[in-house]
């Protein structure tokens, strides 16, 4: 008889978004026994926001495999006169500077998205910045704001309270938590893909083999059926990926959200 023992120790490192934990990963032994879930602000856009976060996020790490995506709910106060994305573009040009949006911080995903939203429909959107999304979504109910860009999860059982309004998503693709929502590309922003996403990233020269059998491993698990349903429900996209679809991937989105901050104008010291 053979009996297998696996522990993996979560070690949860809080602290400027997640940087803290992506420095000590970065540096951590490349012994095949420290990985890091490094999500799109870790590996994407800090690097562009901070001065110094600690680490290189291309290069300080060897890919595994994206384990999921989360895309974007854009809701709106059901006090306002606009049914999709189009209707409040055109109450938005109608009233320059008039109507604004939150998001749980400066430089976060939900600021950054909602800024390029307004940046390509060439619309003034007022920024109100909150230190989290539960009253940011309480005043998007109450009117005091009147736009926000929310994960799936934290959002559906307000909509199907028609206490927001949703008006767009903004994956290419429509969501499967909302088939019915067009895409913000569908509504005349061609394009427009913007997710936050969870990757499985190990210190670099961590061995190829280890980094192989780890992406097989947890590519498997992924694709389970039920798996896959439960991060449905909770509101993400599954992926696994292979660790070349990863590299690329990831390249691709730090370029991307480079432009995406300088656009912005968002700095954080």
């Amino acid at each position: 008889m053979v009996i297998r023992i696996s522990l993996v120790v979560v070690d949860n490192r809080a602290g400027a978004g997640g940087i803290v934990g992506a420095a000590i990963a970065a540096k951590a032994s490349p012994d095949g026994y420290t990985y890091f879930a490094g999500g799109s602000g870790t590996l994407a856009i800090a690097p562009h926001l901070y001065r110094n976060v600690g680490y290189d996020a291309l290069r300080d790490f060897s890919s595994v495999t994206q384990l999921v995506t989360m895309p974007y709910v854009f809701v709106i106060s059901p006090h306002l006169p606009a049914l999709n994305l189009k209707e409040f573009i055109l109450l938005a040009k109608r009233r320059p500077g008039e109507l604004n949006y939150a998001s749980s911080g400066n430089g976060s995903t939900q600021h950054l998205a909602t800024a390029t939203l307004a940046d390509r429909a060439g619309i003034t959107l007022i920024h109100v910045s909150y230190k989290g999304t539960v009253q940011s979504l309480t005043d998007v109910i109450g009117g005091q704001v009147m736009l926000i860009a929310a994960a799936p999860a934290g959002v559906l059982s307000y909509i199907s309270a028609k206490k927001v309004r949703p008006i767009a998503t903004s994956m290419l693709t429509r969501i499967p938590q909302l088939p019915d929502c067009p895409t913000v590309d569908e509504q005349g922003l061609p394009g427009y893909n913007l997710t936050t996403w969870t990757s499985l990233v190990a210190p670099s020269g961590t061995p190829v083999a280890i980094l192989n059998r780890l992406n097989g491993e947890v590519t498997k698990i992924i694709a389970q059926p039920d798996v896959r349903r439960r991060l449905i429900e909770m509101g993400f996209i599954p992926v696994g990926n292979s660790r070349e679809q990863l590299e690329s991937f990831l390249a691709e989105e730090y370029a991307n959200w480079a432009k995406i901050v300088q656009v912005s104008g968002a700095k954080v010291e």
